[in-house]
């Protein structure tokens, strides 16, 4: 495949920044994604050679404890040969450290004193939702606002439509929208952006995407973990905030949406938004046949024994750990082409795929003296794997004195053995093009308000009928219901 060439158009050719704000760098993101990833653009010289990363946490501490826990963070989470002992140390002279309660005023003033007047300063919010509008006053109030700064906001966005409008609306009184930087982490994924290279950049699939050629697509976002140390955000968010309402929209959007103009930030989004806005509204009617919650209990995963999800919190609950459901986005390409979406923890396997099934072939030549021919079916696994795989009939050797033997088989790309080179962490990729101010891969505004507007209409409508979540033991693939969601269409999930 042809390498992706975004456009430059967004990119920002004033000057470089010469500061990176961190906000949470003590917390597991940051130690997990963050550094790690800062660390490799860092040793790829990537990064402005003046830029300063300057975490901030209410931990109490200083620059050197700080170094010292991007050193452990480093030594946990890559292997030694991506760690070079000199990098590290070049690298650990990039970081300072304030301790900052975003509620303190003085603490602000004191953070403003350290960094001066920065040149296009770079801000990076990972801390709760709640804290964003106290932090943005704060940040404005220390001249870190304004047309010169960029931000990155973690998810969660609010919790339904109306706080992640209180939250955008608090965010735009300091920053403009092209100095906004909403993030979803999957659309840094190697595999993901590969999309646009595999549907806009080969002829043998374009005229195919379409309703007259597919049957049906499938989204599956599978993990084999419970709720971890995210308990308390997770009982009040559940799958269909914390999965559905971003990473899996996105991925619809990204399969469903119409060729951009050109490759740029602005075309790009708005072909996403067009297909959010057709989502078809699943209300009280479409509930019983479009949706189906589950909660996993006690079970096994791998062979080990785990608790269920009421044992976990130590309370019982009423928020789903699975979700499977049947979207249909009306227009003229796909109509009539259902989109089953699943995803669930504790479930057997770990893996994130689309699985694209073609329509069958109206006529077979093979007849009776043949096996029955298979539907193609195109499939982009996006971790812990990344390949894209075509699936196609081919005939098993032999002399065919008992009929032909057919049998499917795949075509394979595996990004990991085409190309050479090492496969980057997508945070990678995220805090470079927010450095360097490309929002391609990032969330606008419309998008995320009309994904919210879609979850939030399905769960008025189960809380008006009283949908709860169905019971599904750890280790297996969620309720029975959820098979039942797609047989009744005659369609069986890919596993």
């Amino acid at each position: 495949m042809t390498p992706l060439s975004r456009s430059p158009i967004d990119r920002r050719p004033q000057g470089e920044s010469d500061l990176l704000l961190l906000f949470g760098v003590t917390g597991d993101l940051a130690r997990r994604m963050l550094i790690p990833s800062l660390f490799a653009l860092h040793i790829e010289r990537l990064l402005p050679g003046e830029l300063k990363i300057l975490g901030t946490a209410r931990s109490s501490g200083d620059t050197e404890s700080f170094r010292r826990l991007a050193a452990e963070a480093l030594e946990t989470y890559l292997p030694g040969e991506r760690r070079p002992p000199d990098q590290v140390t070049g690298f650990l002279q990039r970081l300072q450290y304030v301790s900052l309660d975003v509620t303190d005023p003085n603490g602000f003033r004191r953070l403003s004193e350290v960094v001066g007047t920065p040149r296009r300063p770079v801000i990076f919010l990972s801390t709760a939702p709640a804290l964003f509008e106290t932090t943005i006053a704060g940040l404005r109030a220390a001249g870190l606002a304004g047309v010169d700064a960029r931000i990155g906001l973690e998810k969660p966005l609010g919790h339904d439509l109306a706080s992640s409008c209180a939250i955008n609306d608090a965010v735009r009184t300091s920053f403009p929208e092209s100095s906004i930087y909403r993030i979803d982490h999957y659309l840094g994924k190697e595999t993901v952006q590969n999309l646009l290279a595999l549907r806009f950049g080969n002829i043998l699939f374009e005229p195919l995407w379409n309703s007259s050629w597919i049957h049906h697509v499938q989204i599956t976002v599978a993990e084999t973990v419970g709720v971890e140390g995210r308990a308390g955000f997770y009982d009040g968010a559940g799958a269909l905030r914390d999965m559905v309402q971003n990473h899996m929209l996105q991925l619809l959007a990204l399969v469903a949406m119409e060729a951009p103009a050109h490759l740029d930030p602005t075309a790009v989004r708005d072909e996403k938004v067009k297909v959010l806005r057709c989502l078809r509204q699943i209300d009280r009617a479409a509930l019983g046949h479009s949706l189906v919650l589950g909660q996993y209990t006690a079970g096994a995963v791998s062979g080990t024994p785990v608790p269920g999800y009421e044992d976990e919190l130590g309370k019982p609950s009423s928020a789903e750990t699975f979700v499977a459901l049947k979207a249909h986005v009306d227009n003229w390409r796909w109509k009539g082409v259902p989109f089953y979406l699943r995803t669930g923890k504790r479930l057997p396997g770990r893996y994130s795929e689309i699985v694209v099934r073609f329509k069958e072939l109206p006529h077979s030549i093979f007849g009776e003296r043949g096996n029955p021919l298979e539907a193609n079916q195109l499939l982009i696994r996006l971790q812990p794997e990344e390949y894209i795989r075509l699936m196609v009939t081919a005939k098993e050797p032999g002399l065919d004195r008992n009929g032909v033997r057919l049998r499917q088989v795949p075509l394979d790309l595996s990004l990991t053995n085409a190309f050479t080179g090492r496969r980057r962490i997508a945070y990678e990729r995220l805090l470079l093009d927010l450095v360097e101010g490309d929002p391609t891969l990032f969330v606008r505004r419309d998008e995320i308000e009309a994904q919210w507007q879609w979850i939030d209409e399905i769960r008025t409508a189960c809380s008006a009928v009283g949908t709860t979540p169905r019971r599904y033991t750890a280790g297996s693939w969620g309720p029975a219901a959820a098979m039942a969601l797609t047989e009744r269409d005659g369609v069986s999930w890919y596993e």
